[in-house]
């Protein structure tokens, strides 16, 4: 992989709300994104949820070979959205 940042266009809908641990937290969890990331690694992206930018944000791993997105809660304040909603996240461009 190189070192500079490459375009993406994938987006995806998912609910707010992942659980990690017993907890439910405020995340959103991308389907199939260990295969289109090729890693079980965190990644680094350019984002939008729900047309709001979100840049140089991390994907976690799950802990289940996958990877989850966290909306803090001022992102969710301004999209006025919390656990239990549906969210549309657009990857924009891989960073790392």
């Amino acid at each position: 992989m190189t070192d500079l940042p490459q375009p993406l266009d994938h987006t995806f809908t998912a609910p707010i709300g992942v659980e990690v641990k017993g907890e439910t937290w405020a995340c959103v969890e991308m389907p199939g994104s260990a295969e289109f990331f090729g890693t079980g690694k965190a990644v680094r992206v350019d984002a939008t949820v729900d047309d709001v930018p979100v840049p140089n944000v991390g994907f976690m791993v799950t802990g289940r070979g996958g990877h989850m997105l966290s909306l803090n809660a001022k992102l969710r304040k301004r999209l006025g959205k919390d656990i239990g909603d549906t969210v549309t996240v657009h990857l924009e461009r891989r960073l790392s």
